[in-house]
């Protein structure tokens, strides 16, 4: 379950918002050695922790050897408990775990945009791009403003994976570029936060004002190798919130020429599987109008494979890599960049030029 360990804090290494990166030094146990690690404090829940604190940690993902999520996470500074903070809000968020958090909804009586959220009948077309990894949202939102760089674009961040959004960097040093960010279901820590995707997808247009939604999960992808088993296939239960709400769904595909696993070369099964079979609506599937040469093929049989539903869009990639270059975070998917994961990027920054290309056509623009 979890790997409970004391350790003192030896360096505070960085920090981003809500977050504050440590250097800990674990204290041993019977059977185990003493070792420094990594360290994880999210301000709001724990505090700041200090140089020569002790800390109480959370050392599964040090032992697992974890990737995205491999710091040893501080559950308390017991010596030095943070204020007790009294705001309006009684949504509980990672409900029913010591680490549960109480927010402020917008869908709540005590929020004040409650009465904007509930009388909203219909997102009126408004594109929704929708993502199996976190990694994509910086691509996307390249592609969106590489097409049209006026459009005001929202982040609805699933609980997939990390809970916290402080946990991303990526938002962190993408936040100037998104009008808003909406934490929705079990996850916390947004702009705006919401009780599921349907709310969070209305709030960022009557709340953020968005022209453009991107909904993908938070750092953290989970998967087991199996069909079904993976966190991605909320990709396309978001297609079909986005559709019985009247938006426009866009469907980016998760496309690997760097992936050494089969299921994921090509398009990766969890495409496959999120819109084959999860995905009830239709939605935009925009394709790069160039594709790897050793890859074509197989992609191009894989397209035949999806269902009639979806309209399969050819889009000019032109530009983009150099947009994607300009952006301030460092691409990456599964531990690869441009050079060697090139197509992966493309193919979700072309769904955010989709997007935009969208948006240009409304009447309502």
């Amino acid at each position: 379950m979890i790997r409970w360990r004391y350790g003192t804090v030896r360096a505070v290494r960085g920090s981003w918002s809500g977050c504050t990166e440590l250097e800990v030094d674990v204290e041993a146990r019977e059977g185990e050695d003493a070792f420094s690690c990594k360290g994880l404090a999210y301000d709001a829940l724990v505090g700041v922790p200090e140089p020569g604190e002790r800390v109480l940690l959370n050392c599964n993902a040090i032992a697992k050897g974890l990737g995205t999520g491999g710091y040893a996470l501080v559950i308390a500074v017991p010596d030095r408990l943070p204020a007790d903070v009294d705001e309006p809000g009684h949504i509980v968020k990672a409900r029913y775990t010591p680490m549960q958090a109480m927010r402020l909804a917008v869908d709540e009586d005590d929020s004040p945009h409650r009465a904007a959220v509930e009388t909203c009948e219909s997102l009126e077309g408004m594109p929704v791009v929708v993502a199996d990894l976190h990694s994509a949202l910086a691509p996307i939102l390249a592609g969106i403003h590489a097409t049209w760089p006026e459009a005001k674009v929202a982040y609805v961040m699933t609980d997939g994976g990390s809970l916290p959004a402080w946990f991303s960097r990526q938002m962190d040093q993408l936040s100037d570029r998104l009008c808003c960010t909406v934490t929705a279901g079990q996850c916390f820590g947004g702009d705006l936060e919401a009780t599921n995707i349907h709310n969070a997808l209305i709030a960022a247009k009557v709340v953020g004002g968005a022209d453009i939604a991107i909904v993908a999960q938070g750092p953290g992808n989970l998967g087991t190798g199996t069909v079904w088993g993976f966190s991605g296939t909320a990709a396309g239960e978001a297609v079909n919130a986005a559709a019985v709400l009247g938006g426009r769904p866009v469907a980016s595909l998760r496309i690997s020429e760097g992936d050494v696993r089969e299921r994921h070369r090509g398009i990766s099964h969890h495409s496959m599987t999120a819109y084959g079979k999860v995905a009830l609506a239709g939605a935009d599937i925009p394709v790069p109008d160039e594709l790897p040469a050793d890859l074509e093929d197989k992609i191009k049989s894989q397209l035949a494979e999806l269902p009639d539903r979806h309209r399969l869009i050819a889009v000019d990639s032109a530009g983009l890599i150099a947009a994607m270059e300009e952006l301030p975070v460092r691409l990456s998917t599964m531990g690869r960049g441009l050079d060697r994961d090139r197509v992966y990027f493309v193919a979700e920054a072309v769904a955010g030029r989709h997007a935009a290309i969208l948006l240009a056509e409304s009447p309502q623009t």
